[in-house]
């Protein structure tokens, strides 16, 4: 009903494109920022609960409420997960990702609920998770659920996703600018100048809400930093190669923990409760570190040293990031929670609770940039080294070299810390840590659960779909070619004609030769500009086989556009001769950029064919179930008339149309059009019926949907 009465809406104010999208901006934006505020007080209510009056109730357990508290929050959220909402599970980016690219940014509403009060609990009892995560899941869903409520299309949605992302960061961290570059760099790789400006009004919306209710303050409050010489910025070089291997370290031990807790034959919803147990085990048996290093008294409890009464290893650790931020940590402590933390956050989400992993790649960074600050000073004591400074600048490699995001871990540093003065390192590093990463280990933090779902995600793309379309299915077979012996005035005559880009070239015999492209021809141009002789040469006189780039890279036209795309990659190529793979030597067509997003689309229709085919056949073996198809006539007196005019019985629905290749999903404005393929679900008793129902009119041997 609700969609219904917004879909109308619509339609009745027909408002101007660009209006709508900024206005939904903007409402996305807010409903994130709010729901931001209640995420955050809400963890803030559960921590003081849990950690302050009912750690009092039973002094006598000590430490072991370290145990106790963390299974508790797991037994409750852990149901709420698995029975109603599965999608919250985990760290909630790579669950956006896949319904961007699985299901055209489509997220159920209940999944912004489940998250919010799952995370919450898993957070405010010491689960070793970021809130980020989740509010980046919450707020697409807002954005998702928005789109979807109004009728928009795929692309649309998928904006209103994106928007809701940037929400989420701006909101959690107070930080905008980091919150648009984190939808742009991990979620779609690829803005246009209109998606992008939603985006970024949608970041400024939560921001400002969020600003209303928390305050305007950075998240922390850091001294002066800045580079005491030029050469310092090989110490950071360093530290973001480092910081790369803990960065693999990190999302090598979470997909272990997930890998390990999949396998096993238990209970789903009890799954969180065990990790916690092993979380809180971990807490437990956390060293008594004053008697091996410097620890502030007020810090230490039970043992243990404590920061708001919860171990280091606990929630988010941001209020104990703020004093490894000002050098005031002792290195051993550092040192260890470069381990500790990794593996409390693997047991937290790695066993299904729910959490994000941006907080903890940031704490990470931050103690090993602080450890390697102790290290480097005292091996370079001449210099003026400042731990602090070193502690800020890991934190951005580390997440850098997690989530390949080296812009976003450089933006979100630096806004969280309000100093610009680092900013020459925070490149170096983040750069060094994101490439080096890439390098060794192809999958981010995100992507790594989806490459295990057989989903590669990529510029905003699933690249695994592209396997299934053929190069000889979008190459164009009869080409334009030069001849090698033809001139370059040739060549710039037919470049104006086509307003091409390039060409394949031909020998004498026919066969492939090279490439010849606009830039060849402008190198040319150049060169004979710069010749001051009287005698040089004319366009006339250089042939094209002098300036084109011989034996190029070919694909064959039995492999798949993917293949192309490798091929593509490594020089940023703009085309590919395609060849006879019995005779290399004879080209059989062309294929181009434009070729391959065009396969794109077609291999997003088959994708959808098979899920529509697969999920029919699925219905199929279900008892006293049947399909109907029909493929409406243009005779047909309901073509152009909406589907609720049909009175089909009620244990009849109509399930999808198939238009112009695509599959579309009914409601009940939705208009049928001429040779539209409707498929209609029903009992089968009621088949006779239905096929009564459909009794008049001429649909190419079938019949036509009909009030007789």
């Amino acid at each position: 009903m609700l969609k219904k009465f917004f879909t109308r809406l619509l339609d009745t104010l027909a408002p101007r494109e660009g209006l709508l999208l900024m206005g939904l901006a903007v409402a996305v934006g807010a409903g994130t920022g709010l729901a931001a505020v209640f995420f955050i007080r809400l963890i803030s209510f559960i921590h003081n609960f849990s950690y302050g009056g009912a750690v009092e109730l039973l002094p006598a357990l000590g430490r072991w409420w370290f145990v106790i508290i963390p299974v508790i929050g797991a037994l409750i959220s852990g149901p709420i997960i698995a029975y109603f909402a599965p999608e919250a599970k985990g760290h909630g980016v790579p669950e956006v990702m896949s319904a961007l690219i699985m299901r055209g940014g489509r997220i159920r509403p209940r999944v912004a609920l489940a998250k919010i009060f799952a995370s919450a609990l898993c957070i405010g009892s010491g689960g070793s998770a970021g809130r980020e995560g989740p509010i980046v899941q919450v707020g697409s869903t807002l954005g998702s659920v928005a789109g979807q409520w109004l009728g928009l299309s795929d692309e649309r949605l998928k904006n209103l996703v994106a928007c809701g992302a940037a929400a989420g960061i701006a909101a959690t961290f107070n930080a905008p600018i980091a919150g648009v570059v984190f939808a742009a760099e991990v979620l779609l790789s690829e803005l246009q100048v209109s998606v992008f400006s939603n985006v970024v009004i949608s970041a400024v919306s939560a921001s400002i809400v969020s600003q209303i209710f928390l305050g305007a303050r950075p998240a922390f409050v850091v001294p002066g930093y800045a580079m005491h010489s030029p050469w310092e910025i090989m110490l950071y070089v360093i530290l973001g190669f480092i910081a790369a291997l803990v960065g693999i370290m990190f999302i090598r031990m979470l997909n272990a923990s997930e890998d390990l807790f999949d396998r096993w034959q238990f209970p789903a919803y009890l799954k969180p409760a065990l990790g916690a147990l092993l979380l809180g085990l971990l807490a437990y048996g956390y060293p008594h570190v004053s008697s091996m290093m410097e620890v502030y008294g007020s810090e230490t409890r039970l043992g243990l040293p404590l920061i708001n009464n919860m171990p280091h290893v606990y929630g988010s650790g941001f209020e104990f990031l703020d004093q490894v931020l000002k050098g005031q940590a002792p290195f051993w402590l550092l040192a260890l929670l470069i381990i500790l933390k990794p593996l409390a956050t693997s047991f937290t989400l790695g066993s299904g609770n729910s959490g994000g992993v941006f907080a903890p790649s940031l704490f990470t960074g931050a103690m090993l940039g602080g450890a390697f600050g102790y290290l480097a000073r005292g091996i370079f004591p001449e210099m003026e080294i400042e731990v602090g400074a070193y502690a800020l600048v890991g934190m951005a490699a580390v997440f850098a070299a997690t989530a390949r995001a080296p812009l976003t871990s450089m933006l979100i540093v630096f806004e969280m810390s309000n100093d610009y003065r680092l900013i020459l390192p925070l490149m170096a590093a983040g750069m060094v840590a994101s490439s080096v990463a890439e390098w060794l280990h192809p999958d981010s933090i995100y992507t790594i659960k989806l490459s295990k779902k057989g989903i590669r995600f990529r510029s905003g793309k699933y690249l695994d779909v592209m396997q299934g379309v053929m190069v000889e299915e979008m190459m164009e077979k009869n080409p334009i070619t030069m001849h090698s012996s033809q001139s370059v005035a040739e060549l710039f005559a037919a470049l104006q004609e086509t307003h091409l880009h390039g060409f394949p070239v031909q020998d004498e015999t026919g066969n492939l030769y090279g490439i010849v492209t606009i830039q060849d021809l402008e190198r040319t141009i150049q060169k004979l500009e710069n010749n001051k002789q009287p005698d040089k040469p004319t366009l006339r006189d250089i042939k094209v086989g002098d300036v084109a780039t011989p034996d190029p890279v070919t694909v064959f036209p039995d492999e798949p556009i993917w293949s192309a795309i490798h091929k593509m990659a490594p020089r940023d190529l703009e085309r590919l001769p395609v060849v006879s793979r019995r005779n290399p030597a004879r080209m059989v067509g062309l294929i181009s950029r434009s070729d391959i997003l065009r396969a794109y689309d077609v291999a997003l229709v088959r994708q959808q064919h098979e899920q529509y085919d697969q999920a029919r056949l699925n219905l199929r073996t279900a008892k006293y179930l049947e399909f109907i198809d029909v493929i409406v006539d243009r005779d047909c007196p309901y073509v152009e008339h909406n589907l609720a005019e049909i009175p089909l019985p009620k244990n009849a629905n109509l399930v999808s149309i198939e238009r112009d290749g695509l599959i579309l999903i009914p409601h009940g404005d939705t208009k049928i059009m001429a040779a539209d393929k409707i498929t209609i679900l029903c009992r089968k008793e009621l088949i006779g019926k239905i096929r009564s129902l459909l009794g008049s009119g001429k649909i190419g041997g079938g019949k036509c949907l009909s009030k007789s």
